[in-house]
């Protein structure tokens, strides 16, 4: 049994001590935890975290802890490719932390990648983790994911408090109903970037005095672990709140050392006059589809797009993942065919791209080495409606191409229809065996 413990972190002071992150506008913060799981994944109680994950992090070094944070937080203005401004402030919230690190120092790797957990089904969605813990796990980097939105925490189908009250009930983005929207949620992600600064430094750097409840050492969510740091990631609906993160937050916040957005469809471009790297992954999906072919912007040395021929908004490999927190935590059944037009979830393995910016990312933030430009995918017209430029098998031509890809045996594209998400899925169909036997003759299919 976890012993809970609560400290208030004045994190206002980190402008002090660190210009690269100076955090002026973000309010301070408690955090809370971390918070007992009194049952097993799946039991009825609910009282673990929500999609805890299935990966057996235990025999990996890696460990799985949630926290509460809370505290008041600011309202911003968020105008289009500008700076915003504090509107108002002092709004209380309560929310929600889940961290996956490795347990020893000595298996970090420095960086936390830090996810606005995507809330475009009624529910905190990980997806980023999802697609990618192999190679997180494999590589030393701890996640966190944040519950920054009212959709995840409130809503009355699959919000946090109505699939748990017990564990969750006391959670509140909303002012109680006050401020419905998500205006909050901005300030509540900075604030998480700031718990996992580590609190402890804040009571040593300033000789505040030891014992005296408040000004102890701070709760650490990443365990003591030695940050250099934060990346803020998202998906989808996620990566069009980070767009507006950087744009008009980050240059007030400071408490990021750089973005990662994928399959956004926000139609914004990124400001490339702030002093922070940004990588933006583009599926064939989120540009035939999702309005990204007229949003096309050329690689600096602050920004970096790769766009990946055959990849799906949501592909195979991501679908078969969820599906298991799927229906252990939310009861949904997803082997019911959805209907598309086309035989759904392209195979191209979108996530091995994502890794490599991981990394990447890594390198041009801490070397200034930077990432390699890559080629757009080929468009016959820029839309709309866009049109990929596509071989006789119907596979898009340029952009990254990945081996499943470059070396076919099916037609995988990011373009679908049909009722429900299957716009999201893209397609796939095998190639028969007279054209497998043309194109690799002696294969054994």
């Amino acid at each position: 049994m976890h012993r809970l413990t609560r400290v208030c972190i004045w994190f206002v002071w980190l402008a002090v001590c660190s210009a690269a992150h100076p955090a002026a506008s973000v309010p301070n913060l408690t955090v809370t935890g971390p918070i007992p799981a009194n049952a097993k994944p799946g039991d009825p109680s609910h009282d673990y975290p929500f999609f805890a994950t299935t990966v057996p992090l235990a025999e990996k070094g890696y460990i799985e802890e949630e926290f509460y944070f809370e505290g008041t937080a600011n309202r911003y203005s968020t105008p289009a490719g500008a700076t915003g401004a504090i509107i108002d402030t002092g709004h209380p919230y309560r929310s929600r932390m889940i961290v996956r690190r490795p347990i020893s120092p000595d298996g970090f790797n420095g960086t936390v990648l830090m996810e606005w957990l995507n809330v475009t089904g009624r529910y905190d969605f990980d997806g980023l983790w999802i697609a990618s813990s192999e190679h997180l796990i494999r590589r030393g980097y701890a996640w966190v994911g944040v519950s920054a939105q009212p959709a995840g925490i409130h809503d009355p189908t699959s919000g946090l408090k109505v699939w748990s009250p017990g564990r969750y009930g006391t959670l509140d983005v909303t002012e109680n109903g006050r401020v419905a929207d998500s205006s909050l949620a901005f300030d509540i992600f900075s604030q998480a970037a700031q718990a996992i600064r580590r609190p402890d430094d804040i009571a040593s750097r300033f000789d505040r005095p030891r014992g005296r409840r408040g000004w102890e050492t701070g709760i650490d969510p990443l365990g003591g672990l030695p940050v250099k740091y934060v990346f803020a990631i998202g998906v989808s609906q996620s990566a069009n709140a980070l767009v507006i993160y950087h744009n008009s937050i980050h240059p007030m916040a400071g408490v990021v050392d750089g973005f990662i957005m994928v399959g956004t469809s926000s139609p914004a471009l990124l400001r490339t006059d702030l002093d922070v790297k940004v990588f933006k992954l583009v599926s064939e999906t989120d540009l035939a589809m999702f309005g990204q072919a007229a949003n096309r912007q050329p690689d600096s040395d602050r920004f970096r797009r790769w766009e990946a021929a055959g990849v799906a908004h949501l592909d195979f490999h991501e679908a078969q993942e969820l599906a298991p927190l799927q229906v252990r935590d939310l009861g949904i059944d997803p082997s019911t065919p959805p209907g598309c037009d086309l035989p759904p979830f392209s195979r191209i393995p979108g996530y091995y791209g994502l890794n490599a910016a991981y990394d990447h990312m890594v390198r041009w933030v801490a070397q200034n080495i930077a990432p390699p430009s890559a080629p757009e995918i080929a468009l016959m017209t820029a839309g709309p409606p866009v049109v990929v430029a596509r071989d006789a098998h119907g596979n898009a031509l340029g952009g990254i191409r990945l081996p499943q890809h470059a070396v076919p045996i099916a037609t995988n594209t990011g373009v679908n229809s049909g009722p429900g998400s299957c716009r999201l899925y893209g397609s796939f169909q095998p190639f028969d065996a007279p054209t497998i036997e043309a194109l690799y003759p002696g294969y054994d299919v």
